[in-house]
C-alpha cells in the first residue's frame, strides 16, 4: 500500500532538485545551440568561399557545379558543423554540471 507523501519534504526537495536539473539542462542546449550557430557560420563562410571560387576559376567546376550543387555543398557544411558543435557542447556542459554535482556533494 502507496503511502501519500504530498507536501512532505523529501517530495519538496525532489521538485527542487528536478526543476534544478530541468533548468541546468535548458542551460546546457543553449550552450549548445548558440555554439553551433556560431560554428554553422563560420563554416559557412569557409566553405562558400572556396566553392564560388573554384566555379569561377577551374572549368571542370564551371560545368558541372550549378547553383544548386553549390547551395547543397555550402548548406552540408554548415548543417554538419551545427549538429556535431551543438552536441559536442552540451555534452561537455552536461559533463562539467555532473562532476560539478559530484564535489558538491561530497563535500
Amino acid at each position: 500500500m502507496a503511502k501519500n507523501v504530498a507536501g512532505s519534504p523529501l517530495e519538496r526537495n525532489n521538485l527542487a532538485s528536478l526543476d534544478n536539473k530541468l533548468a541546468m539542462a535548458k542551460r546546457c542546449s543553449h550552450e549548445g545551440v548558440i555554439a553551433g550557430a556560431k560554428a554553422a557560420v563560420v563554416a559557412t563562410i569557409a566553405t562558400a568561399i572556396p566553392t564560388m571560387a573554384s566555379v569561377r576559376m577551374l572549368p571542370w567546376a564551371r560545368a558541372n557545379l550549378n547553383h544548386t550543387a553549390q547551395a547543397l555543398i555550402i548548406s552540408t557544411v554548415a548543417g554538419a558543423a551545427y549538429f556535431i558543435v551543438a552536441d559536442k557542447t552540451v555534452l561537455a556542459t552536461a559533463r562539467r554540471n555532473s562532476f560539478g554535482q559530484i564535489s558538491n556533494n561530497e563535500a
